[in-house]
């Protein structure tokens, strides 16, 4: 079992970065593909990001592509979201996600944190 707790989140001005932060507990942190997802108020949760579990693989939502970036340190077992170049449209509660598999589907991740806010002003 994976335990996943957010970190990082906050209010930004439009342009501006943050960098989120998933601490995982359990043993097996390792061996499961990670993920980000988020979801605005009103609307559906949606994949942002994924990594596989050595961190050779990565995805993003073509929302995101070339301003979010994913990576993972297995040893400290956190998986990180850099966002850079903020945009209002990137308002939304942010969740971390482990699962099995390295794809962009909310369904097929198992494990969930509780979510860090991010708010981007115009």
């Amino acid at each position: 079992q994976v335990q996943l707790v957010e970190s990082g989140g906050g209010l930004v001005q439009a342009g501006g970065s943050l960098r989120l932060s998933c601490a995982a507990s359990g043993r097996t942190f390792s061996s499961y593909a990670m993920g980000w997802f988020r979801q605005a108020p009103g609307k559906e949760r949606e994949f942002v990001s994924a990594i596989n579990w050595s961190g050779e693989s990565t995805y993003y939502a073509d929302s995101v592509k070339g301003r979010f970036t994913i990576s993972r340190d297995n040893t400290k077992k956190v998986v990180y979201q850099q966002m850079n170049s903020l945009k209002p449209e990137d308002t939304a509660v942010y969740y971390c996600a482990a699962g099995r598999f390295t794809i962009a589907t909310v369904a097929a991740y198992t494990y969930w944190g509780q979510g860090t806010q991010v708010t981007v002003s115009s």
